[in-house]
């Protein structure tokens, strides 16, 4: 079976559009991913319409720092009480986290086994040094439904 990956646009509160999928053998997928990561900085055409379009109503976009804040402060506050060490966060929707409290393992095992064993989806801090300087933190995406936050949150608080 094939490997999936699928990217979709990510600035504005669009980010369930789809815009794209590649199925491969993983090891065609895993130098895909290197490839696509740095290549890709905007998409074609329709897309690009289609976002324009959906930019007309400005209250999607005017109001997007106090969404992403009320996201961010929500996660926040489901995360109380559980031994991740969130770090200072603005002007995004991703939190970082130190996991030293729960685990020595390095920042991209750290993140299988959430995703194996926790059932939530963290990004390695790695990933993004060309060196791969792990400093044992992760990201997470707090650019959901109120109730898959709360959902992450249980399980978060529980490890």
């Amino acid at each position: 079976m094939g490997d999936v990956y699928r990217w979709s646009t990510h600035g504005c509160r669009s980010t369930g559009w789809k815009i794209g999928y590649v199925v491969g053998p993983q090891a065609l997928m895993t130098e895909f991913r290197k490839v696509h990561q740095f290549n890709v900085f905007t998409l074609n055409t329709p897309g690009q319409l289609g976002l324009a379009e959906y930019m007309q109503d400005a209250s999607r976009h005017l109001g997007l720092v106090d969404f992403y804040r009320q996201k961010r402060d929500f996660f926040r506050e489901q995360l109380k009480g559980s031994r991740f060490e969130l770090l200072p966060c603005r002007g995004t929707y991703f939190q970082l986290a130190r996991y030293g409290a729960i685990s020595s393992k390095p920042d991209r095992a750290f993140a299988e086994w959430m995703a194996r064993e926790v059932g939530v989806a963290v990004i390695p801090v790695s990933a993004f040094y060309h060196d791969a300087h792990d400093e044992h933190v992760v990201r997470f995406c707090f650019a959901k439904k109120e109730e898959t936050l709360v959902a992450a949150g249980g399980r978060l608080r529980s490890v």
